[in-house]
């Protein structure tokens, strides 16, 4: 045995064997709280009264033009759905996606600084506690949690990895018994 080259192997296995557990395991840790924030605004709304009706004005379009009562229920469906359909990994990508925009609507109406004409303001923002230069640190890291959920998916330990699994054998078997 080469010992020069055993640290090597040694090292590359260990990688090889962090990929796997990876793939199961790596997007699941960000499903799972992505799931419990999202949850929780959805179910705080759920119990909560409306108030989207005092901050319409400052939606962005097209959400301005919906009615304060159906975009709060809009929010509450997407987040609880969305934080059932991450836990479990069904249709990861559509309610990542989903979830994106509803933050960006959260950023543009409630988080985003009301007024600001340096960078140095807006950066200001960047803050998770809201002091007058608004407060939109947190929203961003969710938004860069789900991306990578929207672009590599939900991971192997997931609904859409099982279904995806097995209607790729399907299709291969029906390829194979239609050569015959």
């Amino acid at each position: 045995m080469n010992f020069e080259r055993q640290p090597f192997h040694l090292a590359q296995n260990a990688l090889e064997t962090l990929d796997t557990v990876g793939q199961w395991f790596g997007m699941l840790s960000l499903r799972l709280l992505l799931a419990w924030e999202f949850g929780e605004a959805g179910f705080e709304k759920l119990h909560g009264s409306n108030w989207f009706a005092d901050i319409q004005d400052q939606f962005p379009w097209p959400f301005k033009l919906i009615p304060a009562d159906l975009n709060w229920a809009m929010a509450t469906g997407f987040e609880i759905m969305g934080a059932f359909a991450l836990v479990i990994g069904l249709g990861t990508r559509l309610f990542s996606a989903s979830l994106i925009v509803l933050t960006v609507v959260a950023i543009v109406s409630v988080h985003w600084p009301q007024a600001w004409s340096t960078w140095a303001e807006l950066f200001e923002g960047y803050a998770l506690t809201d002091k007058g230069q608004g407060n939109f640190k947190l929203p961003l890291i969710y938004i860069a949690m789900l991306v990578p959920l929207v672009f590599m998916g939900p991971g192997r330990l997931s609904l859409d990895y099982f279904f995806q699994n097995r209607i790729g054998r399907i299709i291969s078997i029906l390829q194979i018994t239609s050569r015959k």
